[in-house]
């Protein structure tokens, strides 16, 4: 069950708050973009360390410039269905939290930006042995209208080269906070 509500919410979640836009995407006679890329790094430390930073809450850590304020929980910390908003890039977004299981070692989310498009961000974090973690993340982004393809596409090809980034990010923090 919890399985099924796991992947119809992000559906649920679109068809709810934006059921005027999705009728109008059906009326527009241009093709919005619809993207998928997915990456995969190694960490190095134990899965037990390195799940809890794709939560939020967490990644504000080794995620520079990332500052989610949270709606729900309050007091913030990671769960499924914590939402919160960023600004990046100079645009707000509202994020949801739709998986955030340790014993799996998987993690989703939902954003939207207005009038932009939406974004699913499905994380595995894996065990690869006593001091390795190996992570793999997909991407999709689908513009909500056609003035928002070009913008969409931009942020797919950013996404498909962000592995390096974030394994860096996070084995920096990960030695820094161990040094220390």
């Amino acid at each position: 069950m919890n399985h099924l509500i796991t992947c119809c919410l992000p559906a649920l979640f679109v068809g709810a708050v934006f059921p005027s836009q999705v009728q109008a995407q059906k009326e527009t006679s241009g093709e919005l973009t619809h993207t998928r890329e997915a990456f995969a790094f190694t960490v190095s430390a134990p899965q037990v360390e390195v799940f809890p930073l794709f939560g939020a809450y967490e990644e504000r850590k080794w995620a520079h410039g990332f500052d989610p304020q949270f709606l729900h929980p309050v007091p913030a910390y990671d769960q499924p269905g914590m939402v919160f908003t960023t600004v990046q890039a100079g645009l707000p977004r509202v994020w949801t939290n739709t998986c955030f299981d340790a014993g799996t070692g998987h993690v989703q989310y939902v954003y939207w930006i207005a009038d932009v498009m939406v974004a699913f961000i499905d994380i595995w974090v894996n065990n690869a042995g006593p001091h390795q973690t190996e992570v793999g993340v997909v991407y999709e982004r689908t513009a909500l209208r056609p003035e928002a393809n070009e913008m969409v596409s931009r942020m797919a090809h950013d996404d498909a080269h962000s592995g390096p980034h974030w394994a860096e990010a996070i084995n920096g923090y990960l030695r820094g906070r161990t040094v220390r």
